[in-house]
């Protein structure tokens, strides 16, 4: 079984590069991390964590507060959408380490894919910041971004300056070399989202409030879900005669519905009855005398 948290230390002079993957939950191991990780520099790959919840939010904070404290500065790189979205809603999420680099979530509605573009945080500027043009891989046209810049790139006001970048860089690149690329345009489909903590998943835009998009094009509905048919209007009813309210429901839209007398008209029209039926019965005793 594949376990939700995953995690890998090297070491490069004083530079410790340190790669977490899966979940961060209750379940986490990283109290078991700060034997492993020196003092000096440790720059913290969270390119593959799909998802934080609170349990692991605390406990989080705890590891960087212990790291700083046996003297090792934090450098967070390729942190995903999940742990951007922690980073502007936890104030000491990053503790006194600095966002070297981060990935950018985006949408493109005619092919109906979701890709997630790296960004240097350096490469962003000063405030307002956007985001950066994006296409897709698969129709070449320039992809939605999936979120609000005003809320996503709200950690890049207080944004540290990454003290010797060349070195960390460096270090970075030598103990990647002997990684198997993984590819860092991640492209997922709507329609078939990996599940989280198995073999092949990739990075999730996190729980963040649902946006209207502003695309002049509709996104195209998956193929393997439901069809969802387009709504009509509501038809006139009488809350009083549930076989017009059948009835209604089934004549298409737009047909006038003539209302049903209510209980008034039938008793009239009964008295109305009984009315006739003795006048005919008076003429018929009247005619046979």
């Amino acid at each position: 079984m594949t376990q939700k948290f995953q995690s890998a230390v090297q070491q490069r002079g004083d530079v410790s590069y340190v790669k977490l993957g899966g979940v961060i939950d209750e379940d986490n191991a990283l109290s078991e991390l700060v034997e492993r990780i020196p003092h000096g520099t440790a720059v913290i790959d969270l390119g593959e964590i799909e998802r934080i919840n609170s349990c692991g939010v605390r406990d989080w904070v705890n590891w960087l507060s212990k790291l700083e404290s046996n003297g090792t500065r934090s450098v967070l790189v390729e942190c995903s959408p999940a742990i951007v979205a922690q980073i502007n809603l936890v104030n000491n999420f990053t503790g006194s380490g600095v966002v070297k680099s981060f990935y950018v979530p985006y949408f493109c509605p005619e092919c109906d894919e979701e890709k997630v573009l790296l960004v240097e945080a350096a490469d962003m500027g000063p405030p307002p910041h956007e985001p950066p043009t994006c296409r897709c891989d698969e129709c070449d046209l320039v992809m939605d971004f999936d979120d609000m810049p005003d809320s996503y790139f709200a950690f890049l006001s207080n944004q540290k300056k990454l003290a010797e970048p060349d070195k960390i860089n460096g270090a970075m690149k030598d103990m990647r070399s002997s990684e198997t690329p993984s590819g860092k345009n991640k492209v997922k489909s709507r329609a078939s989202q990996p599940n989280l903590g198995q073999p092949g998943s990739k990075p999730s835009v996190p729980s963040l409030p649902s946006i209207q998009r502003t695309s002049t094009q509709p996104a195209k509905t998956a193929s393997s879900g439901p069809q969802r048919q387009p709504s009509r209007p509501p038809l006139a009813r009488s809350p009083s005669s549930p076989q017009l309210a059948g009835l209604s429901m089934r004549m298409p839209a737009g047909t006038p519905v003539v209302a049903a007398p209510g209980r008034s008209n039938a008793l009239v029209f009964t008295l109305v009855g009984i009315l006739v039926g003795a006048i005919v019965v008076l003429a018929y005793l009247v005619v046979t005398k």
